[in-house]
């Protein structure tokens, strides 16, 4: 679009010439250069007076991420509206200045517009953003003086305040005193909750919300997955079914995370089929990117990784998160060299603007691991910290140890744990211990020992304890089995029960190692006992001590 001087100049009246440049502003403004030109005419023809005019320039400034411009012409008005405070506060705060959205909502209270609704919601939600909370509790003490805090839009982004950064209970609080509540209202309570990871108190607040939307079912089940309760996720989901509920694209990103968490591949498959036959072909969405690794990653963790590779292929774009997760689907399924050569045609794409992070890093040097390529992995942990930037944490640490200890490479692994900037914890000396198992080093198994009963909690560190007793059976160390054994009996500790899921059918069956409660526990631990005496009589496991 070009606005050119003889197209205005036919235009009969100043008026029309204003009507016409606002439904240009309105309607037909789709980059930042077609903007100032409009502007720039809107300066020509002196109607930078025009405060209608002067709302949507500001407010397209901000659409355009280029608040300082907007800063500028809102700086050139005199005796600014209210309607033009508001787009200036707004501007700033959802361009990530919300300081400088505080220090314009003061300078206004000194003006002579006063401040409505719309300017405390405003300047509230800046707060929130930028967890300012003893600014956001001034604010709140303006809107009791102001008389506006029966507004229900003032009050839910005062609670959204509150549950973010004052806690939870302050915005309860607030919310039990509010007169009128509407379903954002009760979805920012219920957000509170799960950010505090009180999922109880949030399903309380779900169960009594006189009406839910879209968004109450989809925080529900995706606090539910994310606090540990997968099953309740999609139990949630199937009665979100049954009430006819629509869901979203962002609805199922979560529910195929619980699938992927279960192992539920046959819903995983009905979304995937319900995603390609509604959003594409019926309503002709384009897919969330988040969505498309959602599926990638629920079908790595249900074995089909071969599934999740044609999602990978098909992604027509990919962020940080989609390389991310093929090259840990591949590195978790054996096929270190598929996940590395993701890696490389990551870092060499054309085109491509992800960037490798952390986690990235974390799959490659799994993928190094579980393929046994010690100089690659040594390489890549180098170039992480030379190359990218990139701080190794505890767990690329415990990569390089296990990498070291599956090689053989003892002393080395060894070395490196005495050496890392934080203190080891028990998954370090766990790979390190795994090390000395496979390659039977009783004296390193030992040291590693004395640390894990001195610093671990013997609750949570008894099955390093029997991995232990494993090595010394392995070496035929009967003597310091025994003790060993009677040391874990004297704490009065047990090794957690291992679990186990299956699913038959559309049903998912959990099994918990000892447990006789299912109704063909004779059946199951029938096959059960064949299969160990089978790899017993193969001599798979006549080395080592049942946890």
């Amino acid at each position: 679009m070009s606005v050119g001087k003889k197209h205005i100049s036919s235009l009969a009246s100043s008026r029309f010439v204003q009507q016409h440049l606002f439904f240009i502003l309105h309607n037909h403004c789709q980059t930042i250069r077609e903007l100032t030109q409009v502007h720039a005419q809107i300066t020509i023809h002196g109607f930078t007076t025009k405060k209608f005019i002067l709302v949507k320039l500001l407010a397209l400034y901000s659409v355009f991420n280029n608040v300082d411009a907007g800063q500028k012409l809102f700086d050139q008005v005199v005796n600014p509206s209210c309607a033009l405070w508001n787009q200036i506060i707004k501007g700033h705060s959802v361009a990530g200045n919300p300081k400088i959205s505080v220090e314009l909502f003061k300078k206004m209270e000194h003006c002579d517009a006063h401040p409505d609704g719309y300017t405390y919601t405003y300047v509230t939600n800046g707060c929130t953003r930028g967890g300012l909370l003893a600014e956001g509790e001034q604010v709140h003490g303006k809107i009791l003086k102001s008389g506006i805090c029966s507004n229900v839009y003032v009050c839910t982004s005062l609670v959204d305040l509150y549950v973010k950064t004052g806690g939870v209970e302050k915005g309860a609080k607030l919310f039990d005193e509010m007169p009128e509540k509407n379903v954002v209202t009760w979805n920012t309570l219920l957000l509170g909750f799960f950010r505090m990871g009180d999922t109880d108190g949030a399903r309380r607040v779900f169960e009594d919300m006189p009406s839910r939307s879209t968004v109450s079912w989809t925080t529900m089940i995706a606090g539910c997955e994310q606090n540990g309760r997968s099953k309740e996720a999609l139990t949630l989901f199937h009665q979100m079914q049954l009430e006819n509920i629509e869901f979203d694209q962002v609805t199922l990103v979560s529910v195929l995370s619980a699938c992927a968490d279960l192992g539920d591949l046959n819903l995983g498959r009905w979304i995937h089929s319900y995603v390609i036959e509604y959003f594409t072909r019926r309503k002709q969405q384009r897919l969330l990117i988040s969505l498309q690794n959602s599926l990638m990653h629920m079908y790595a963790s249900c074995g089909e990784i071969e599934s999740a590779y044609r999602i990978f292929m098909d992604m027509k774009q990919r962020t940080t998160v989609s390389w991310t997760s093929m090259i840990t689907g591949f590195a978790k399924h054996g096929y270190g060299d598929k996940a590395l050569s993701i890696f490389q045609r990551m870092r060499s794409a054309e085109g491509c603007n992800s960037k490798p992070d952390e986690i990235t890093f974390l799959g490659v040097l799994c993928a190094c691991s579980h393929s046994g390529y010690v100089e690659m992995g040594r390489q890549y942990f180098h170039n992480m910290i030379d190359t990218w930037g990139i701080h190794p944490k505890i767990e690329h640490f415990g990569c390089m140890v296990d990498l070291y200890s599956r090689a053989g490479l003892l002393d080395e692994a060894h070395e490196l744990v005495k050496s890392m900037p934080m203190k080891p914890n028990d998954v370090i000396w766990g790979a390190l211990l795994g090390g000395c198992r496979i390659h039977r080093n009783i004296e390193l198994a030992s040291d590693a020992a004395n640390w894990l009963i001195k610093e671990v909690d013997p609750d949570c560190g008894v099955g390093y304890f029997v991995l232990l007793s494993n090595v010394y059976a392995s070496c035929r160390k009967w003597h310091e089995v025994v003790n060993l054994r009677q040391k874990i009996v004297n704490a009065n500790t047990t090794k957690p029960p291992g679990r186990s899921w299956i699913q038959i059918g559309e049903s998912i069956y959990e099994f918990v190692a000892g447990d006789r409660s299912h109704e063909n526990a004779t059946q199951i631990y029938k096959i059960l006992d064949g299969m160990t005496m089978e790899s017993r009589y193969l001599g798979d496991s006549n080395q080592f001590i049942e946890p």
